[in-house]
């Protein structure tokens, strides 16, 4: 029994080196209200246990300073990474130093934080603005338009119109094009998307041709409002591949979803994280680069993933990717599109 009990505290004494010595990786959200991030959580978490690290994940609920404290509480706890989806880029700087002061490295995950010691890992925004645009426009190259934009306080809801505006400016300048409302929404909210539709519709007693809107959760919004005054299927934009999108796309209300494959990203961000615990700097991370595509022109090390514009004629991709099931895309269409054949 002596020698039984001895060889179980040995066991447990190397469990609990193990513990210690495995990396610890904090991850703050900046909400949960978006389908993608809980894709993104579990790519990411399932690749960092895979990567032999533990994870500490806090949801901010979309409040800067809750956002403060779940960092201050993450580096109390010891991490060595912080991986932050900014709420607010600004406001979050306070954290940010703290991270510094600690010497932990700090991501930025799917959100800029213009700074040359921030690893920013993402999508091309700029390049989902420009997909949302050629879709729309192909569909309606002349009319009136609306742009339904993001959160002013999230730097890609600026890259993402910054690619609308690639597109579109040419044909706006030309009085092919007249906007006709063009609102930010606060914290990509669908239902104040809708609200914000709603009033636009009524202030141009329905003068609506198509709708650049930015994201797939306020595409829901802008949708529902459209169908509301009779006017479901007019050209409709939103990113993100949420499963309630690409059922509007293969049912004709939405013209496209650009799909940000989350699992992708979530699994980059555990490679980033684990070479950057590991003590690699990040110039020599593979895929890293130097990127200045920020507001101020700042050299931040970045990874870009590359998004895909998915219509009804291509939804075999998110099929084929295991990202939606042919039964939640296809059930019950009047005119189903090709993957659905």
């Amino acid at each position: 029994m002596r020698r039984l009990a001895i060889l179980l505290l040995a066991i447990l004494a190397a469990s609990t080196a193990s513990s210690a010595e495995a990396p610890l990786v904090g991850v703050s959200w900046s909400n949960f209200q978006e389908e993608r991030w809980k894709t993104d959580e579990a790519a990411l978490r399932e690749a960092l246990l895979e990567g032999g690290a533990r994870m500490l994940s806090a949801d901010a609920q979309s409040r800067a300073e809750k956002q403060l404290a779940d960092v201050e509480s993450l580096l109390a706890r010891g991490i060595d990474v912080l991986v932050l989806v900014a709420h607010d880029a600004d406001a979050i700087a306070p954290a940010l130093r703290a991270a510094r002061s600690a010497g932990v490295p700090i991501i930025a995950y799917d959100r800029l934080i213009e700074s040359p010691d921030v690893v920013y890992l993402s999508f091309d925004n700029r390049e989902v603005g420009r997909l949302q645009a050629r879709a729309v426009l192909e569909q309606r190259p002349t009319g009136r338009y609306v742009f339904i934009k993001g959160s002013p306080q999230d730097p890609n809801a600026h890259f993402v119109h910054a690619g609308q505006l690639d597109v579109l400016k040419e044909a706006i300048d030309a009085g092919r094009i007249q906007i006709v409302g063009d609102q930010f929404v606060d914290d990509w909210l669908p239902e104040l998307a809708q609200r914000i539709m709603e009033q636009i519709l009524t202030a141009t007693d329905d003068g609506v041709d198509a709708v650049v809107c930015s994201n797939d959760g306020m595409a829901g919004g802008v949708s529902a409002a459209l169908r509301a005054q009779g006017l479901a299927g007019l050209p409709l934009s939103g990113q993100d591949g949420d499963r309630a999108a690409l059922a509007r796309v293969a049912d004709g209300r939405q013209s496209v979803s650009v799909w940000k494959d989350a699992r992708s990203l979530g699994r980059v961000a555990a490679r980033v994280a684990l070479a950057l615990a590991a003590g690699r700097p990040a110039s020599e991370i593979e895929g890293v680069r130097p990127w200045t595509g920020g507001p101020r022109a700042v050299s931040v090390p970045s990874l870009l993933l590359e998004p895909i514009a998915i219509t009804r004629d291509n939804l075999e991709i998110v099929l084929e990717a295991g990202w939606v099931s042919r039964a939640a895309l296809c059930a019950d269409l009047e005119d189903p599109p090709p993957a659905c054949s």
